[in-house]
């Protein structure tokens, strides 16, 4: 689990000369990921020969097109969950608190909602652990390979690993949610332009998906131990 994380967390980072060397090692580390569908599995060793194989500054480009200017593909929790409301910048604190209490720190311009950083934490958790807090916002997870399958990205790959992987599945409802919100195409500049402007994003109880990430943290957490009894209460993140 800890090195399919990492993996998986690797896979999801801007493209560079040391990522591509590292893809053999990433590629052992996925095979070992016995709960990955084989067919997924098939399809990230894709992804991975067209990280090592492919010229950087396409790769780059095309990485920057899907998640940098992309809001609807963006790799932060958080623009799934508060948008641009206040609560995010309390989320982004609580998170950060989170991986700290639990050794994990990060540097000062680095985001804790990024879902790369997110998985390199939940690497160093217990088993337990790892798997209930990877399936909380497995609906974003969902929504996102949904989103790069119908624009037949290698990236899809990553984000079926990361539901197949979580403890618990999405709602059919939540991901619907999600979907029904505005995904332009990353050429469309005047589509791009307006869903960068539009309201912040927020679901309230008749959407389906709920009000989340650290906003509800606190509320849930429990000093973490080496040891998670499968009845322990653990930090919510999402809440079902």
């Amino acid at each position: 689990m800890t090195k399919t994380l990492k993996a998986l967390s690797a896979l999801l980072t801007y493209p560079t000369a040391e990522l591509q060397q590292a893809a053999g090692e990433i590629s052992e580390a996925i095979e070992a990921g016995h709960a990955i569908p084989n067919r997924v599995r098939d399809q990230l060793h894709q992804l991975l020969i067209e990280v090592a194989r492919g010229d950087l500054f396409d790769l780059q480009e095309r990485y920057v097109l899907l998640f940098d200017r992309t809001r609807s593909l963006s790799l932060h929790l958080f623009e799934h969950v508060h948008g641009e409301s206040r609560d995010r910048g309390q989320a982004m604190i609580d998170l950060k608190s989170l991986y700290e209490k639990n050794g994990l720190a990060i540097g000062t311009t680095e985001l804790p909602d990024f879902i790369p950083l997110f998985l390199e934490y939940l690497s160093t958790r217990p088993f337990a652990e790892a798997y209930e807090l990877l399936g909380q916002p497995a609906h974003i997870f969902s929504a996102l390979a949904e989103r790069l399958r119908k624009r037949h990205s290698a990236y899809e790959a990553v984000f079926r690993a990361l539901v197949a992987l979580a403890a618990t599945k999405p709602k059919d409802e939540e991901v619907s949610a999600l979907l029904e919100l505005p995904d332009p195409d990353a050429t469309d500049l005047v589509a791009l332009d307006a869903a960068w402007e539009d309201e912040p994003v927020s679901f309230g109880a008749g959407s389906g998906c709920k009000e989340s990430l650290m906003a509800k943290i606190r509320a849930g957490r429990r000093p973490a131990s080496d040891v998670v009894p499968a009845s322990a209460a653990r930090p919510v993140i999402f809440r079902q």
